[in-house]
C-alpha cells in the first residue's frame, strides 16, 4: 500500500474514532442529564430524541409507562402529547391551504354555521395564531364537555370576546375546536380520519386519537398526576370528549414522532415555501406578542427555534438554523407549574449545539433546581451569587412561581422566603407583593399580609384580588376583636 493512500485512511480512520467519542459523549452527558432530570421532578417515565442534520444523534426511554403493572417506557410506549398535538393540526390546515382547498384569509363563517354577528369576520389566520379573540370555550364551567357540538356553541355564543380580533396573543381552545370543524366541513371526513390518513398512514397503533386521559391503551403512558397529601402519583382521568382532539388528543410513540419529523423536514407533508409561511410571525397589531401560525417562536441565544409543549409534560421544537430538533415526552412529573419540558429541550439543545447555549435560560433552570432540592439558605446563596455575576438578569416571574411551587407542595415557611427575596428584587412589582402577602396570609399572618396587600394595591391600583384579600382580613382580624 502506498504510503499516501495508509495516510489517508489512517486519517479517515482517526476522524471516525474521533467523532465516535464525541458522539458517545454527547450521548453520556444527555443520558446523566435526562436521569437527574427525573430525579429531581419524579418523573415517572420519559423518552427523549434529538434530531441533527437528518439524523438520530440521541433516542432514549427511561422508567415507567405503567407504575401499577411495573410496564417499563420502550419504543412501543405512545405518550400523550397534549396541546402539543396542535402542531399536527397545524400541518393539517396548511396541507389544505397548500391544495387550495382553504385560505388563511377565509372568514371562519364560510365554514361554520350560526355564529354570532361579531364573530363573522374572525379568519383561519387567527385561529392559527389564537388571535381570534373569541371566548373561550373551557373556561367556562356552563359548558359541559360532555354537551353536543351545537350546544355548546350556542352557549359560547352568548359569552363576550375576549378582545379585538388580531390585536394579540391569547391562548385558546375554541380555535382549535374551530380548526377541525373546518377540516370536517372541507374534507368531508373525521379530524382523526383526515389527520391520521394525511400524516399517519402507516402508524397503526403508534399514533391515535384519545382525549380521555383515563382510558387505559395496551400501549399507552398512563399520565399521573402527583397528589401532595398522600406523598404518591395517581391515575388522572381528566375526559375532554372528542372535541377536543385537535387540541389535545393525539398520542403517540417516541419512534413514530421521529418519522413525523423526518416526513416534515424532507417535504413529505408541505412543500419547503409552504412550511416556512407557517413558521412566520404573526403580524400582532400590538406589536408586541411574537407566534407562528400555530407554532410558538422561541429564542435561545438568540437564534430562533419553533415547536410546542403540552401538559406540562411534552415538548417538540425544531432549531431550523442548526437542523436540530428535539422531542420530549414524559407521563407527569411532581412540579408541573416549572415547565420542566421547556427546560430539558433548551438545556439538551446547548449539549448538542454549543451555539444554542443560553446562559440565561440554564441558570434559570440551575434557579429551579437548588430551591427544589437544596436547603433554602442554599439554594438563597446560590441565587444571590448567579444575580451578583448577572445583575440584568430579571427573574421575577421564576421566583414567583418558585414560591408557589414550594407553597403548592407544604413548604410554606421556604415560599415565604421566596416571595420575600422576590420583593427585594423587584420592590416595584405589584404582582411580587400580591404574592408575598398571600403566603403571608396561608400562614394565618394577617396584618403582615395586610400590609402587603396594602403596599401591591399602591403599585397596582387595579389589583381587584388584593380589595378582595383585604376585606377578606378585616373580617379575620374583627373576629379575633
Amino acid at each position: 500500500m502506498k504510503k499516501s493512500i495508509f495516510v489517508a485512511l489512517l486519517f479517515i480512520f482517526n476522524l471516525s474514532f474521533s467523532q465516535n467519542k464525541e458522539r458517545r459523549s454527547t450521548e453520556e452527558q444527555i443520558d446523566q442529564y435526562i436521569e437527574n432530570v427525573i430525579e429531581i421532578n419524579e418523573i415517572p417515565g420519559a423518552a427523549l430524541a434529538v434530531i441533527k442534520d437528518g439524523k438520530i444523534i440521541y433516542e432514549n426511554y427511561f422508567g415507567k409507562a405503567n407504575l401499577e403493572e411495573n410496564k417499563a417506557v420502550d419504543k412501543n410506549t405512545a405518550f400523550k402529547i397534549f396541546s402539543t398535538t396542535k402542531l399536527i393540526t397545524s400541518v393539517g390546515v396548511f396541507q389544505l391551504i397548500e391544495t387550495g382547498k382553504l385560505s388563511l384569509e377565509d372568514p371562519i363563517s364560510k365554514y361554520l354555521e350560526n355564529l354570532p354577528q361579531e364573530w363573522q369576520e374572525t379568519k383561519v389566520k387567527n385561529l392559527l395564531t389564537h388571535s381570534s379573540g373569541l371566548p373561550d370555550i373551557v373556561q367556562f364551567e356552563d359548558i359541559s364537555f360532555s354537551l353536543p357540538y351545537t350546544e355548546k356553541i350556542s352557549l359560547l355564543a352568548k359569552k363576550p370576546m375576549q378582545f379585538e380580533i388580531g390585536n394579540q396573543y391569547r391562548y385558546n381552545q375554541t380555535n382549535y375546536l374551530f380548526l377541525a370543524k373546518i377540516i370536517e366541513k372541507i374534507t368531508g371526513q373525521s379530524f382523526e380520519e383526515y389527520i391520521l390518513k394525511n400524516q399517519f398512514p402507516d402508524a397503526k397503533s403508534n399514533a391515535f386519537f384519545l382525549s380521555n386521559f383515563g382510558q387505559i391503551t395496551p400501549n399507552g403512558a398512563v399520565r399521573y398526576n402527583y397528589n401532595i397529601e398522600n406523598k404518591k402519583y395517581e391515575k388522572n382521568n381528566y375526559n375532554s370528549g372528542p372535541d377536543s382532539h385537535s387540541a389535545n388528543g393525539l398520542n403517540i410513540t417516541l419512534s413514530e414522532f421521529i418519522k413525523w419529523n423526518k416526513n416534515l423536514d424532507k417535504d413529505v407533508y408541505l412543500k419547503k415555501e409552504t412550511k416556512y409561511s407557517m413558521w412566520q410571525p404573526f403580524p400582532f397589531a400590538n406589536n408586541t406578542d411574537r407566534f407562528a401560525y400555530g407554532w410558538e417562536i422561541v429564542p435561545v441565544n438568540k437564534i430562533l427555534s419553533y415547536g410546542f409543549t403540552g401538559g406540562n409534560e411534552t415538548a417538540f421544537r425544531k432549531f431550523t438554523n442548526n437542523d436540530v430538533t428535539i422531542i420530549f415526552l414524559s407521563n407527569g412529573h411532581k412540579y408541573s407549574s416549572l415547565y420542566v419540558q421547556s427546560q430539558v429541550i433548551n438545556h439538551v439543545a446547548s449539549l448538542v449545539d454549543k451555539t444554542l447555549t443560553d446562559g440565561y435560560l440554564l441558570a434559570g433552570e440551575k434557579i429551579n433546581q437548588d430551591f427544589l432540592k437544596l436547603e433554602i439558605s442554599a439554594s438563597l446563596k446560590n441565587y444571590l451569587a448567579i444575580k451578583k455575576n448577572h445583575p440584568d438578569w430579571n427573574f421575577e416571574y421564576r421566583l414567583n412561581t418558585i414560591g408557589y411551587t414550594l407553597m403548592n407542595n407544604g413548604r410554606l415557611n421556604d415560599a415565604i422566603k421566596v416571595f420575600e427575596l422576590n420583593t427585594k428584587e423587584n420592590p416595584k412589582s405589584g404582582g411580587a407583593f400580591d404574592s408575598l402577602a398571600e403566603s403571608y396570609f396561608n400562614d394565618n399572618q394577617f396584618e403582615i399580609a395586610k400590609q402587603n396587600y396594602e403596599k401591591s394595591l399602591e403599585l397596582s391600583p387595579d389589583n381587584s384580588n388584593a380589595k378582595e384579600m383585604l376585606e377578606k382580613i378585616k373580617r379575620q382580624l374583627s373576629k379575633k376583636s
